[in-house]
């Protein structure tokens, strides 16, 4: 069984392991540039709020304190990599994004950076899997990829010496990266919701919240959830349904939403499970977790009840199994 840590590993610490297995490069790759990103506290500060808040970086490219609610990463880990082990692929590696230069990515040019966080090529120039989410990466704006890249820079040198990364059969050549020729501006910020959808993209959240296979996932189904992972405590849980149909989230409101995100319990009761990584999200501004709820508010309805208190069992719907399908 694999749990949800591990396929937020994939779509978020694939960038940067210098031993996955990858295909040829592209005929459309593009060839690096020797372009770099002036530092500036700007740009610092506004890359730490991407990388620890709306991206949560160090989910999985950090070890972590299960005994402490949410899975906050340890101290002084920051970016150092962790191996995971699961049956399906016993070697699954988040690479370190150190600037160690022996076992980081300390040798690593800014640029090399940039084309493998949107355009999907490794620093060799190979493809990377497609689990890693530059698909959804390439609305990031070019500013917002400078101060990235800066903050990534100012990552403290951790030596951590991880095994070669084997990615699975199945999850290669699944996609073809394009290259990125243009610029990008910063988003449309004339409503919370456009800022929200930005934001969305940023956090790829439709990887979990949409049921099928990475980079086919079922369009009709957007953000409708019922993909089944595993949970803290071993147990089949499913993402849940985020549309404003009664099915999903209809009966959120905007304090209520940003209450959930901000403590990890829904209604102050129930508790968020840290494969929801909440503890991250948390770090967001009032004024961004509010701009992410007015987008999930402009979603098209999806109606497909999942419900993890009632048993799993096949549903129609998504052709998946979670809780409560049978009952759509």
């Amino acid at each position: 069984m694999i749990s949800l840590k591990t396929l937020l590993l994939f779509a978020c610490c694939l960038l940067l392991s210098n031993g996955c297995r990858s295909s040829t490069p592209p005929s459309s790759a593009r060839s690096l540039s020797n372009r770099s990103f002036e530092r500036t506290p700007p740009r610092h500060a506004r890359g730490q709020y991407l990388y620890d808040g709306v991206m949560a970086c160090d989910y999985c490219h950090a070890p972590y304190d299960t005994k402490t609610r949410g899975w906050p990463p340890l101290p002084g880990k920051a970016g150092s990599g962790l191996q995971y082990s699961t049956s399906s692929n016993p070697r699954t590696v988040a690479p370190n994004i150190t600037a160690d230069r022996e076992t980081g990515a300390g040798t690593w040019t800014d640029d090399m950076l940039a084309r493998a966080i949107r355009e999907g090529i490794r620093h060799d120039g190979r493809v990377l899997d497609p689990h890693m989410p530059y698909e959804w990466y390439r609305a990031m704006s070019d500013e917002d990829l400078a101060s990235l890249i800066v903050y990534i820079r100012s990552l403290s040198p951790v030596r951590n010496v991880l095994p070669r990364m084997e990615i699975p059969e199945q999850f290669r050549n699944t996609v073809r990266p394009r290259a990125l020729h243009e610029a990008v501006p910063m988003p449309d910020s004339s409503s919370a919701a456009k800022r929200g959808e930005y934001l969305v993209r940023l956090a790829h959240c439709s990887e979990c919240h949409t049921p099928g296979p990475v980079y086919r996932l079922n369009r009709d189904l957007e953000f409708g959830g019922g993909t089944t992972v595993d949970n803290e405590e071993g147990q089949k849980i499913a993402c849940p349904n985020i549309t404003p149909d009664p099915s999903g989230i209809s009966y959120y409101d905007e304090a209520m939403f940003v209450a959930a995100i901000r403590t990890g319990t829904v209604g102050g009761a129930r508790k968020l499970s840290a494969v929801m990584p909440w503890w991250f999200f948390r770090r967001m501004s009032d004024d961004d977790l509010k701009a992410i709820f007015a987008y999930l508010r402009t979603l098209r309805p999806v109606r497909h009840r999942v419900d993890n208190t009632e048993p799993i069992s096949h549903c129609k719907v998504c052709g998946l199994s979670h809780g409560a399908g049978a009952l759509n």
